[in-house]
């Protein structure tokens, strides 16, 4: 069927079929796409954890090559958010650069079959060939939920299988139905009222060209179906962008008629699907379970109390951080000892000179100082991925919507605010899950303030300086100190929110919806894939980017090259003073001196703007050069705690630890965050508000720290 829009091409020609995965949110959908592909996307068992288009390919039973799109998840065709948008422009193949779909493939909870038909319908309604992927059918067994399949193919004129994605049952079942050349057309007799039907069937013959159908019944009913889908659009994502000036006024004539005679006419549309689909639901599904109290009801009424539920969740927050601290000491311990000792085997073994020092000094130090941290980057990941794979996510968006909508936000808002505790850049694009285009841009400037994954490096570091060591021996100080941090992050962001929404952003807020799906056992598997990538991406971050910046920071601090007066080289307190980094952090230092900051502090800050993490490695690199005369590289805790002013003070007290511990939760640091806002708000205006705002309320933080700790003798 020719496509109303060129924008969408056929970029996967060599495929013999090409299918749209759809369904809707925590139905198994990016499970089964993984499974069929192979690729590793992130699994989570809550709403929006996919907010672009993925695609990947399979091989059908006999070897024909099949593509696949996994769409964000979406619960009709009714446009909300603009991951939605994504979907159903990909269906109607008005997605730029993406492959127009030939059939769907329609990713179904068995458990929860009433919401999934609903989409499963609307499908059906597009004139392509439908397979309904019925997942989870091992959960509906348990719940005494039984399903008559073939009288739904035969409803519906839908291909169903029956399977449970994530043990790979089902798959080579669907894998044939995927590849038949011939599949039967879907259907759906949804009854409409009156009004909309003669509307529908006045649009049909412009939509029947538009689309190029030929004039049968069928191929009419399609014509009105999609004439229904644009008629129904109140979001500006469709309509006249794709359709033609002429055939945009009819709708928007028919639209406006339609709202004369009854305001609640797409009302009444969705309340005749949602009947069709319980009629459906009543005599295809059979539900013979008879306990009023299952699992899941046992558990939410301890999470979910007013009282146990919060209590719940700070102690398993705390019980994060105190394991972060104490089971990564070990791990971390042998990657100190180990890049330690290969710095002094390199200048030990190669022949002195510049190179010799470039090796030890900058690349060992600057990147052997931001891996040491590995495990407890990898720990927080295993723990968020549990909560993710368990089910307890949405609940904890549940909980905090009553908080959240006193700072103009909603519950949903905690899904991409969550994701920045990892990264930034996620949780922004996460925020395209949200309704509100005013909670959507709040959401979006307050991501950044969330502790995320790349301070942890810093945090650690300074919790190290404060207590007198890491792991077990940092125990309940450490853990509490992290504790705070992240709960002042959390705050902040809260409080950024609440002021935006009262200036910039002012308006009224959306409402909130979330599905609590069941708790499920993790799957481990998942688990470790999510380690593994992120593991992968901060090992890679190491390598490229801490790596480039760890040599050209070792070059600015040993260049120009100082002397002494009888012509030998500077000692290396001297060397890094005149050096050009040296120079630069000197000229900052009567900013940032106010904050217990010194000036090369002041170069850590400047280098980390390139990445958070970056800071520690060059705290590293700075040390190393400045005790390159001595006969060994002096690990970096030691060095930071004999560092001293000039009248012999120590720089690093805990006062000035914990200055710049809130100087780290607050500022932005992250180039790489300012682009991706500039992509999403598509203005420059926003990701520059963003960084004069953060920096300067870090600022002003640190230094009510500083300077109100030593007003109270601190």
């Amino acid at each position: 069927m020719p496509t109303p829009s060129a924008s969408a091409t056929r970029s996967t020609t060599a495929a013999d079929f090409v299918y749209a995965m759809v369904g809707k949110p925590n139905c198994g959908k990016t499970t089964l796409f993984n499974a069929l592909t192979g690729l590793r996307q992130k699994v989570a068992n809550y709403p929006g954890a996919t907010v672009e288009c993925f695609q990947g390919a399979t091989r059908g039973h006999h070897g024909e090559l099949i593509a696949l799109v996994d769409l964000p998840g979406t619960y009709s065709l009714a446009v909300n958010s603009p991951d939605e948008a994504v979907a159903r422009e990909v269906m109607l193949g008005l997605r730029s650069g993406t492959p127009i779909p030939d059939r769907f493939l329609v990713v179904a909870d068995a458990t929860n079959l009433q919401n999934c038909l609903f989409l499963a319908t609307q499908a059906a309604e597009l004139g392509k060939p439908v397979i309904l992927a019925l997942n989870m059918m091992d959960e509906a067994a348990t719940h005494g939920i039984s399903i008559d399949t073939q009288a739904l193919e035969t409803e519906l004129g839908l291909t169903v299988i029956p399977m449970q994605a994530n043990r790979g049952v089902g798959i080579t079942e669907l894998k044939i139905a995927m590849s038949r050349k011939e599949l039967p057309p879907a259907r759906a007799t949804v009854p409409l009222p009156e009004r909309v039907a003669e509307a529908t069937h006045a649009l049909a013959p412009d939509f029947e060209k538009l689309l190029g159908l030929k004039n049968t019944p069928e191929e009419m009913e399609i014509a009105s179906n999609h004439a229904l889908l644009w008629l129904t659009d109140i979001s500006g994502e469709i309509g006249p962008t794709s359709l033609n000036a002429d055939l945009a006024l009819k709708v928007a004539e028919w639209q406006e008629k339609l709202e004369k005679v009854d305001p609640l006419w797409r009302s009444e549309i969705i309340a005749a699907r949602q009947g069709y689909v319980a009629t459906l639901i009543n005599r295809m599904v059979s539900d013979q379970q008879t306990s009023e109290f299952t699992i899941t009801n046992r558990i939410d009424s301890v999470l979910l109390h007013p009282i146990a539920g919060w209590a719940s969740l700070a102690a398993v927050m705390f019980t994060i951080f105190y394991s972060i601290f104490s089971l990564a000491a070990y791990p971390m311990d042998l990657i100190d000892g180990a890049f330690s000792s290969l710095g002094d085997w390199v200048k030990t073994t190669l022949p002195a000179g510049q190179f010799t020092n470039l090796l030890a000094d900058g690349v060992i130090a600057g990147v052997g100082g931001v891996l040491i941290f590995l495990p407890q980057i990898l720990l927080l990941f295993f723990f968020i991925s549990l909560l993710e794979a368990s089910g307890y996510m949405p609940r904890i968006a549940f909980m905090l919507d009553r908080l959240f909508s006193s700072f103009g936000l909603d519950g949903r808002a905690f899904i991409p605010l969550l994701s920045s505790y990892a990264c930034a850049i996620p949780g922004i694009m996460a925020a395209r899950t949200i309704r509100s285009p005013l909670e959507r841009m709040t959401t979006i400037m307050i991501a950044p303030w969330m502790s995320c994954s790349a301070r942890l490096p810093v945090y650690m570091l300074m919790i190290a300086v404060i207590v007198g060591g890491t792991g077990a021996s940092a125990g309940f100080t450490g853990t509490l100190i992290m504790f705070v941090a992240y709960i002042l992050g959390t705050g902040g962001a809260l409080i950024a929110a609440l002021i935006l929404r009262r200036t910039n952003l002012k308006g009224q807020a959306g409402g909130f919806t979330i599905e609590l799906p069941p708790y499920r056992w993790p799957s481990w598997w998942n688990v470790l894939l999510t380690m593994r990538d992120r593991a992968m991406i901060f090992v890679r971050k190491a390598g490229t980017i801490i790596l480039s910046i760890s040599i050209l920071l070792w070059v600015l601090l040993n260049y120009p090259q100082a002397t002494m007066p009888d012509g030998e080289p500077a000692p290396g307190n001297v060397q890094i003073a005149q050096s050009f980094a040296g120079q630069v952090g000197k000229a900052m230092q009567p900013v940032i001196e106010p904050l217990g900051f010194d000036w090369k502090i002041g170069i850590g800050i400047l280098a980390s703007f390139a990445a958070r993490e970056v800071f520690v490695g060059t705290m590293g690199i700075i040390y190393s050069v400045e005790s390159a005369d001595d006969d060994g590289t002096k690990p970096l805790l030691e060095a930071l705690t004999e560092e001293r002013w000039a009248d012999g003070t120590l720089v690093f007290t805990p006062l000035t630890c914990l200055s710049l511990i809130v100087f780290f939760i607050f500022a932005m640091q992250c180039m790489s965050t300012l682009a991706i806002v500039k992509r999403e708000t598509n203005s420059w205006f926003w990701p520059l508000f963003q960084l004069t705002f953060m920096t300067g309320t870090a600022y002003l933080l640190s230094l009510i720290v500083y300077q109100g700790g030593r007003l109270l003798g601190f």
